[in-house]
């Protein structure tokens, strides 16, 4: 007997499902962006680099509202990576995600190829100067970003339902200010697709390794300035220090953490911080104890 076809549809959305929704948010991005870059060159300067730097951040924000509780809308391999590395993404989905992410973004370079041409390199990220002042830039801004998403997809303090808009807001920030020197691009995906589907592979190396640096230095500062968070929140919860599989929000799959990996911060921090918050008051009494015998006498 036949499996009912809901069966079937539950099988592959759970097999191919988040697969299939980083190539789908990626083929948007680069649709919508990389388009968007076109379409300006096309139209003699309508869209504005200000209209691209917007178009960014919003198909951004859009395509983890669309995607963020199917696959976790990564959307970018440094992403991924990070998320990984940093015990928040089991490393064995890695490999899938990259090629999906890869997949989707070639895919869409190659129909905006065949609807313009190639025109403007199909938004491909261009140097405007050295590579090395590029590779420091990207670094940069995929640190802000990166740092970003760590704070609204991985701890429970943050709102979840604005991570969308904080996400998507710090692209558009990025590609503002940092679109006129080295692209901002933030992704090796999004630069990968352009750059295949019109043969511009010079500075490459740029877009991958930038990006790469920033994000796992903004992942791994993220997790040591959260530490303190994370400790008290493994003590309220009362779970055995574990890999403990966190609860699904609107930018993260069900993911995996450590609880305790700083406790001895921790130990330090928290009397310290009880310490000044007590001198403060006693000072801020004492002021107001003088104010109030000044206006007395």
């Amino acid at each position: 007997m036949s499996r009912p076809p809901t069966d079937r549809y539950s099988r592959l959305s759970a097999n191919y499902g988040p697969y299939l929704a980083e190539a789908i948010a990626a083929f948007t991005l680069v649709f919508a962006g990389c388009g968007a870059v076109a379409i300006d060159s096309t139209s003699h300067g309508q869209i504005t680099h200000v209209g691209v730097a917007i178009t960014f951040g919003l198909v951004i924000a859009a395509m983890i509202y669309a995607t963020g509780h199917i696959s976790g809308a990564h959307i970018n391999p440094v992403v991924t990576l990070a998320f990984a590395l940093t015990r928040h993404f089991p490393f064995a989905r890695v490999p899938g995600y990259w090629l999906a992410q890869l997949v989707g973004a070639a895919a869409e370079s190659g129909v905006l190829r065949a609807l313009f041409g190639n025109v403007a390199h199909l938004g491909t990220t261009l140097l405007s100067n050295g590579d090395g002042q590029s590779f420091v830039l990207e670094s940069d801004l995929t640190f802000f970003l990166m740092f970003v998403i760590m704070a609204v997809a991985t701890d429970d303090r943050a709102t979840g339902q604005a991570a969308a808009l904080a996400i998507g807001g710090t692209v558009l920030l990025d590609a503002m200010f940092g679109g006129p020197i080295s692209g901002a691009s933030m992704n090796p995906a999004r630069s990968f697709g352009p750059a295949l589907a019109s043969g511009t592979w010079g500075h490459l190396w740029v877009y991958v390794l930038g990006p790469v640096v920033g994000a796992l230095l903004a992942a791994f500062a993220y997790e040591v300035v959260r530490g303190n968070g994370r400790i008290r929140e493994s003590r309220r919860t009362r779970r055995p220090r574990k890999w403990l599989a966190m609860r699904s929000s609107p930018t993260s799959m069900p993911t995996y953490r450590r609880s305790g990996w700083f406790s001895p911060i921790s130990t330090v921090a928290t009397p310290v911080s009880r310490l000044m918050g007590s001198t403060a008051w006693v000072i801020w009494a004492a002021m107001a104890a003088s104010q109030t015998r000044c206006r007395s006498a």
